[in-house]
C-alpha cells in the first residue's frame, strides 16, 4: 500500500486507480503544502512523476469553485495538467513540475518581475472564473474570525476594523471589471521549471478585481520600486496612471489584512489556550531579518508566524513593508 496519510488513504487510492488503473505507484514523497492543511505528495508511475493533492478539513471560507477554476487554469496552460479530480473526496491528480528556485530565473529579478506581470495578464485574459465572494467580504470574514479567537485583548483591533470598513466602501466593488484571479499568488505558489512559470494551489481562485493578484505579487516577489515598475509595466502594457495607483494602494491594504488573518489564524490554532496578546507592537523589516539571523525567531515556529501576522497588521495601517509570505527573509 502507498504511504498516504491514514485519513485520506482510501480516497487517494481510489483517485490513483481511476487515473492509472492497476499500474504500480512508487517513490511517494511528501511536498510542501503551505498553510492550507492539504496533503500533497509526488509519486511515480509508468516512468513519469505526478502529484496528488488531498484537501484537509473544509474551512468555513472554502471556495466551492476551486476545482472548476483549477481545470480552467490548466486548460489555459497556467497550471500543470490535471489528470483526475474527485470533488466529493476533494482529491486531484496533476502533472508534476520539477521546480527550480525563482532566483534562478534567467535575467534575474527584473526579468522575473516582467515574466510574472505577463503571467498575470494571461490569467486575466482567460475565460472568466465563477463568482464566489467579493474580496472585501472574504477579508472581513477572516478578520472577524481572528477577532473571535481571543488572540488579542478586546478593543486592540478596533482601528483595523474601522479602516477595513472604509476600504471596503472606497473600493466600490460592484463597478470593477471582473477577471480571473488566483487570489493567493505568493512565492510558494509560483513554480519555475527552468523554462517557464506556473501557478499552483488554486483553492482560493475565483473572479475578482484585477489588482488583487497584482498587490499580492508586489508584496511577495517585486519588493522594490524598480521591480514593482517592471511587473506593473509588463502586466498592463504601460505605466499605471494615478487613478490606478490610488486604487492599488486600497487593494494592497485589503490583501495585507487578509494575510494578517491567515498568519494570525494559524497562530491562534497553534496555541488555543494562550493568554490574549495585549500588544500590537511589531518589528521593522530590518529588525525582523536580524531576529532570524540571531536565532531569536525560528522559521516555521508559532512565534514567527505570530510576529509575521502582527507585521501585516501594522502594514495594513501604515503602509510599511511587509515581512513577505515565506521564511526567506528570516532564514536568508
Amino acid at each position: 500500500m502507498v504511504a498516504f496519510p491514514a485519513a485520506h488513504r482510501d480516497a487517494a487510492h481510489a483517485a490513483l486507480k481511476a487515473t492509472f488503473g492497476a499500474a504500480p505507484v512508487t517513490a511517494v514523497t511528501p511536498l510542501r503544502a503551505g498553510m492550507s492543511g492539504a496533503s500533497v505528495l509526488a509519486f511515480e508511475t509508468g516512468g513519469r512523476r505526478y502529484v496528488v493533492r488531498i484537501e484537509g478539513t473544509p474551512s468555513p471560507l472554502r471556495n466551492p469553485h476551486q476545482y472548476v477554476c483549477l481545470r480552467m487554469a490548466a486548460d489555459a496552460g497556467l497550471a500543470p495538467r490535471v489528470h483526475h479530480i474527485d470533488e466529493t473526496t476533494r482529491v486531484a491528480v496533476m502533472e508534476f513540475v520539477e521546480a527550480r528556485p525563482l532566483h534562478a530565473y534567467p535575467g534575474g529579478r527584473q526579468a522575473l518581475a516582467r515574466a510574472l506581470g505577463r503571467l498575470l495578464a494571461r490569467l486575466q485574459a482567460a475565460p472568466l472564473f465563477p463568482h464566489f465572494v467579493d474580496y472585501p467580504a472574504i477579508v472581513t470574514r477572516l478578520f472577524n474570525h481572528v477577532q473571535r479567537t481571543g488572540l488579542f485583548a478586546p478593543g486592540l483591533l478596533d482601528a483595523h476594523a474601522e479602516r477595513l470598513a472604509r476600504l471596503a466602501e472606497a473600493c466600490a466593488w460592484q463597478s470593477v471589471h471582473w477577471v480571473c484571479s488566483h487570489n493567493d499568488p505568493v512565492p510558494q505558489n509560483i513554480l519555475f521549471d527552468g523554462t517557464r512559470l506556473w501557478l499552483i494551489d488554486w483553492e482560493s481562485a475565483y473572479r475578482s478585481d484585477p489588482l488583487v493578484d497584482v498587490a499580492i505579487m508586489l508584496d511577495g516577489v517585486a519588493r522594490s520600486p524598480a521591480l514593482e515598475a517592471a511587473l506593473l509595466g509588463a502586466w498592463l502594457g504601460r505605466d499605471p496612471d494615478d487613478a490606478m495607483r490610488t486604487r492599488l494602494a486600497l487593494i494592497r491594504g485589503l490583501t495585507r489584512l487578509y494575510y494578517a488573518g491567515v498568519f494570525l489564524s494559524a497562530s491562534a490554532a497553534a496555541a488555543p489556550n494562550a493568554a490574549p496578546d495585549g500588544d500590537l507592537a511589531a518589528p521593522t523589516l530590518a529588525a525582523f531579518r536580524q531576529a532570524g539571523r540571531d536565532g531569536r525567531l525560528v522559521p516555521g515556529s508559532r512565534e514567527s508566524v505570530h510576529v509575521r501576522g502582527k507585521m501585516f497588521l501594522a502594514s495594513f495601517l501604515s503602509g510599511a513593508p511587509t515581512p513577505g509570505f515565506d521564511d526567506s527573509l528570516l532564514s536568508g
